[in-house]
C-alpha cells in the first residue's frame, strides 16, 4: 500500500510539474487579456525602478499587461516552441499600449510562446485584443487619487462594452489598490465567460485608485 501511494504521489507530482511550465504551444482554451491601471503599478513597482512608464506626463490609464493563453483550469507558461524570439523593434512597438518593451519581451517568454504564433502573430493578435475593448474615458480625468468600490471599475467596463457580462471580466487589487482588469476572450478574441480559477473579483470597498500621471 505504502509503495502504490508512493508511485501515485511521484506521478501526481510529475504530472503538476508537466502543467506548471514547458507546454506545448498552441495548446490552449482561451486568452485573458489583463489590462494593468498604470498608476497603481508605478506606485507598487515602476517608481522603485524609475520606470520611464511612471513619468509625469505620459497621461496613461489601462495598459496592456499581457494577453495570457489559459486553460479552462490552470494556464501554460514558458511553452515549448520552435519561434524565434522577437526583435528589439518588435517589443519597442508595443510600448505604446504595454508602457514600455521590456514587458513586451517578458510576456512573450512566458505567455507568447504558448499562442502558437509568430512574436510578429502574437503582438498582432495582443494589439487586435487591446483596440477590441474600449476604455472608460472617465479614467482619464482621473486627476486626484480616489478611494473606490471594486465593482465601480467593473461597471465602467461594463457600460462601456455593450455586450460585455460580469462573468467576462474580473478586477484584482494588490495592496489594497486596483490592479488589473482581466478580461476572457476566445481564440478569435470574442468575449466568454471566465474559468472559475480566473474569477477572482476584489471585493474591496475603498480601493485606492491612484491619479494618472
Amino acid at each position: 500500500m505504502r509503495q502504490a501511494f508512493a508511485a501515485l504521489l511521484a506521478l501526481f507530482l510529475a504530472v503538476s510539474v508537466a502543467r506548471a511550465e514547458g507546454e506545448k504551444a498552441g495548446d490552449f482554451d482561451y486568452y485573458v487579456m489583463s489590462l494593468s491601471w498604470s498608476s497603481g503599478w508605478c506606485a507598487l513597482e515602476g517608481d522603485a525602478r524609475d520606470d520611464p512608464q511612471c513619468d509625469v506626463g505620459r497621461g496613461l490609464t489601462f495598459v496592456l499587461h499581457g494577453l495570457w493563453p489559459q486553460y479552462e483550469r490552470g494556464w501554460p507558461s514558458y511553452c515549448r516552441t520552435v519561434a524565434r524570439d522577437p526583435t528589439r523593434a518588435e517589443t519597442a512597438a508595443m510600448a505604446d499600449i504595454m508602457g514600455g518593451a521590456g514587458l513586451a519581451f517578458y510576456q512573450w517568454k512566458k505567455h507568447g510562446r504558448c499562442a502558437g504564433l509568430s512574436p510578429t502573430d502574437y503582438y498582432a493578435t495582443a494589439r487586435r485584443a487591446f483596440a477590441s475593448v474600449t476604455i472608460p474615458p472617465v479614467f482619464a480625468k482621473m486627476s486626484k487619487t480616489l478611494k473606490v468600490p471594486a465593482e465601480v471599475v467593473e461597471g465602467a467596463f461594463l457600460e462601456a462594452n455593450t455586450g460585455l457580462v460580469r462573468d467576462q471580466i474580473t478586477v484584482t487589487c494588490d495592496k489594497g489598490r486596483i490592479q488589473e482588469v482581466r478580461l476572457c476572450l476566445t481564440k478569435d478574441l470574442e468575449p466568454r465567460r471566465c474559468g472559475d480559477d480566473t474569477i477572482r473579483d476584489c471585493r474591496l470597498t475603498d480601493a485606492i485608485l491612484d491619479a494618472v500621471r
